[in-house]
């Protein structure tokens, strides 16, 4: 029987890339929100009666796309008479053995393949192995009676090239009543072979309305646990809104990660340029480059390559937020917008060999705004 590299009970215990902090892990988020387009798409495909093998789940970081996984899961695993006898739902009861087995990871039917755990450095690897993938071909042997099988892979963009070869070799020759669920944030940076043998399947941004009850229901599980929660209002909500732009998980960690004092730093250094503020940067650095401030450190580098973005858009477009727009104006004249597209990409791939390495998070910190004012000044990126 295939089962996920810790045993059930340890698995609250080691990380999981897919949980964020102390809230609940997208396998026991009770509802979805934002999604009734995918989900019915998938319905639609089900009751057709010719439902695809192999299913791409697109769309931003943190907007449900694992949590659309996983009911999708419980839905094939459960029993016919305990799906929605109308056909409108993906809704399973969480008493049934297949609602509690999919929560727990233990179905004998269902294969999950993350980033495993390295026991020596006490951190999740930093992608999806090959010798994860290769467990698909025990899995896959097994009979699978009349019922589904499900794999997940979550997220199928951090699969190095050699484990996306060799899930290829399961999507060529897919076995009979078993659904491949692949969670990608970066659809179009996938294998064309892959993509080309799997059906899209889009999770879009969630609107105010839809992000509040989402981020309601993950605060609500905090204070079932016993953690003071309490969801944000008035020009706190505004902003946090406006600056996870449709992602549930991505508000949760500015909410709890002191994001809005990390933005106000950020906006401030990318106002004062050309000339920086070497003092804040250093101290920002020193704040960030313990492995403590691993989240703090993420949520900076999200920020910081938000703001870049939505500045590079401006300067193309000249369109945006006013001062988003004004601000490009000053910085990225038509000459210069090269040069910033170019920061963007070294920053994304230095901060992945920074991972991968250990290097020194600090060092990487001053770096990019030396970067910076190097675009700002017109000149590519060292």
């Amino acid at each position: 029987m295939a089962r996920s590299p810790a045993l059930s009970a340890e698995i609250e215990l080691l990380p999981e890339p897919d949980k964020l902090d102390r809230f609940p892990s997208p396998r026991s988020t009770e509802r979805l929100y934002g999604q009734a387009a995918a989900e019915q798409g998938f319905l639609d495909a089900f009751r057709s009666g010719r439902m695809h093998h192999a299913w791409i789940v697109a769309g931003p970081t943190g907007v449900g796309k694992a949590t659309l996984c996983y009911r999708i899961a419980r839905f094939l695993l459960a029993a016919e008479s305990e799906r929605d006898m109308f056909g409108t739902s993906l809704d399973i009861d969480p008493a049934t053995r297949a609602a509690r087995l999919v929560g727990n990871l233990s179905h004998p039917e269902l294969l999950v393949l993350r980033r495993p755990y390295n026991f020596q450095t006490k951190k999740l690897k930093s992608e999806i192995t090959v010798d994860e993938v290769r467990r698909l071909k025990g899995f896959l042997s097994m009979g699978a009676g009349e019922g589904w099988r499900v794999v997940i892979i979550d997220p199928i963009d951090e699969l190095n090239t050699n484990a996306a070869n060799a899930l290829l070799k399961s999507l060529e020759e897919p076995p009979r009543r078993t659904v491949f669920l692949l969670v990608a944030s970066a659809p179009d940076r996938l294998l064309p072979t892959i993509r080309s043998r799997c059906r899209m399947l889009a999770a879009g941004s969630l609107s105010d309305d839809d992000l509040r009850k989402a981020v309601a229901q993950a605060l609500n599980a905090l204070e079932d646990a016993g953690a003071e929660a309490a969801l944000p209002s008035g020009e706190e909500w505004q902003t946090l809104s406006r600056l996870a732009e449709g992602s549930v998980r991505r508000l949760l960690m500015l909410q709890t990660g002191k994001g809005l004092d990390l933005y106000g730093k950020i906006a401030k250094l990318i106002a004062g340029l050309p000339r920086l503020d070497w003092v804040l940067v250093h101290q920002i650095g020193d704040e960030l480059a313990s492995p403590a401030a691993e989240a703090k450190y993420e949520l900076f580098f999200d920020l910081l390559l938000g703001v870049l973005a939505r500045l590079i858009r401006a300067g193309a477009t000249g369109e945006g937020e006013r001062g988003d727009v004004e601000l490009a104006a000053r910085l990225i004249p038509e000459e210069r917008l090269a040069a910033w597209a170019q920061l963007w990409e070294t920053t994304v791939a230095e901060k992945a060999s920074t991972e991968i390495y250990n290097l020194d998070r600090k060092s990487l910190i001053l770096l990019t705004f030396q970067r910076i004012v190097q675009a700002t000044r017109g000149a590519a990126p060292a």
